[in-house]
């Protein structure tokens, strides 16, 4: 899926940019965020939600926030699996976690895959 990720990257890359009418089609806009919808992978076969859940399930993502500590700076990276990365996120959004959250990478772990 790397290539149709790489093309959706850059179709967001040049949101603020001229496009053609056939990107104009492909970007679209709610609640405030520009998104780009797929219904099939890089090899031109439709989504299946059964694998793609499957897929999900197996994720993890390493969220890496900064924090100042008694003037000095932190960095902390959590471990979120996939199924707990909106509550993790609510987590900041409710001051129950606080800090910068620098960058949210996804990884499988050695041994699901």
């Amino acid at each position: 899926m790397a290539d149709k990720n790489d093309k959706v990257v850059d179709l967001f890359s040049r949101v603020n940019r001229n496009f053609s009418s056939e990107e104009l089609e492909q970007i679209k806009f709610f609640e405030g965020y520009h998104y780009v919808k797929i219904n099939r992978d890089e090899n031109n076969q439709k989504f299946r939600a059964d694998l793609l859940k499957q897929y999900a399930n197996k994720c993890h993502y390493i969220v890496r926030v900064m924090r100042e500590v008694n003037g000095e700076v932190w960095m902390y990276n959590y471990d979120v699996k996939n199924e707990e990365l909106f509550d993790f996120l609510g987590k900041f959004h409710n001051n129950k976690l606080n800090g910068t959250i620098i960058e949210v990478e996804k990884y499988l772990p050695e041994g699901l895959a």
